[in-house]
């Protein structure tokens, strides 16, 4: 069972993450996290040295509920392509529509935001979208390695294709609202997914 300290500290994580999610790092004080906690400046500053060192810790608790979201139930799937069918429509279903996380998805949110304003920051969830696209690649070669697919295929280039589609999906669903955007982009992704398939 956690210590009181752990309890606290995993507290000002679950309330800085809609703060930053809705309101953005930068527009997010910490004046707001403290409000938000019910703790003094120093009760904070007792678990985190800055406001960075808060969004560290809330980027890893976002990846933890992410997966949990995107990779429940896929532990039995042994197909890979069925893998990343059902992981894509995952993100988009049980991610973005079922809004997880309140503003849209935490991930784009922040590199858009944070994109030219800190490229430490930047960086670090760029390596979490090329994690994705790489895990992509791996089902891809198992796929190919039991003669599922194509002989003409770029694997790294197809893996990147769907992440950026899934990314252009959730910008395009946070400005619009609109659940259809996110329905008629998992259908084309199976459609293109099909088509990635050995004719033999």
């Amino acid at each position: 069972m956690a210590d009181k300290g752990e309890r606290t500290r995993q507290r000002i994580i679950e309330e800085a993450l809609p703060l930053f999610s809705v309101k953005g790092y930068f527009n997010t004080s910490i004046s707001d996290i403290l409000a938000a906690t019910q703790l003094t400046k120093g009760g904070l500053y007792c678990h985190f040295q800055s406001k960075e060192d808060i969004w560290y810790a809330v980027y890893d608790e976002a990846v933890r509920v992410w997966r949990q979201t995107v990779f429940k139930d896929l532990r039995s799937v042994a197909d890979p392509l069925e893998r990343i069918a059902k992981t894509c429509d995952h993100v988009l279903r049980r991610y973005l529509e079922g809004e997880i996380f309140d503003g849209g998805c935490f991930f784009v949110n922040m590199l858009v935001e944070l994109s030219g304003q800190s490229a430490t920051m930047s960086r670090h969830i760029l390596k979490g979208f090329v994690g994705f696209a790489k895990l992509f690649q791996n089902w891809l070669k198992e796929a190919d390695y039991r003669g599922q697919l194509r002989s003409d295929l770029d694997f790294k280039e197809v893996a990147n294709f769907i992440v950026i589609t899934l990314n252009g999906a959730a910008t395009l669903f946070a400005a619009s609202r609109d659940k259809a955007v996110l329905r008629r982009t998992n259908r084309q992704l199976q459609i293109y997914l099909a088509l990635l398939k050995s004719e033999a």
